[in-house]
């Protein structure tokens, strides 16, 4: 699929920011400290910033996706991922839980996770169907867990999936790679943050200079 304009027309698009958290990536976050490289994450946030701000001035929702992990939601078989070395990670309550970097206004929506997924027992598909969204501009961390995770399903619920690449992070450029070659091939569009930017600003000064 390729990036169109019609595909990301502002009043059909959500950004969905996912799990912009210190324990993922602040520098002395839990990831961090145990010797995953960050370097990507700290690149990537000034795009994120200005895909935010495009978002907002062109009235594109912005949903921020939150993990948080406690003892109700610690399945027997969600403990052992990562021969248990998360356990510790985006504890509910904790700093590292907290959104790194980006602050969710008060009218925008939350979406709290217990999974790698968005979509698996949480709120977010009926909050989208709520706003009639068609499309969804992928971002956040990291690029080839949560991000793909959320993006693959919200591709098997019909939506379209737009992948800002430069507005997303791993903590390998081949694992951020490998998950490119999987949208691109399979799952929808691959696009930088200034297509997506330039898309939305265009359709503002058409929908503009139409009310003119």
């Amino acid at each position: 699929m390729e990036l169109t304009a019609d595909l990301i027309m502002p009043e059909r698009t959500a950004l969905i920011v996912v799990d912009v958290q210190n324990d993922y990536c602040h520098p002395e976050g839990a990831l961090a400290v145990r010797g995953n490289d960050v370097t990507a994450v700290q690149e990537m946030m000034p795009r994120l910033h200005g895909l935010i701000s495009a978002a907002r001035a062109n009235g594109v929702p912005v949903i921020f996706i939150q993990t948080f992990h406690e003892q109700a939601t610690d399945s027997a078989a969600w403990v052992t991922r990562s021969g248990r070395g998360s356990l510790g990670v985006c504890r509910k309550g904790s700093w590292g839980a907290e959104f790194y970097e980006v602050a969710p206004r008060p009218e925008e929506t939350v979406v709290n996770k217990h999974r790698y997924s968005a979509f698996v027992n949480t709120r977010l598909d009926s909050v989208l169907r709520t706003l009639r969204i068609e499309t969804l501009v992928m971002t956040g961390v990291s690029t080839n867990v949560c991000v793909e995770s959320t993006a693959r399903d919200g591709f098997m619920l019909d939506y379209h999936i737009v992948l800002a690449e430069d507005a997303c992070a791993s903590y390998s450029q081949a694992a951020h790679d490998m998950t490119i070659e999987n949208m691109e091939g399979y799952f929808g569009a691959v696009s930088s943050a200034a297509a997506v930017e330039n898309n939305w600003r265009l359709w503002s000064e058409a929908a503009l200079k139409t009310a003119l």
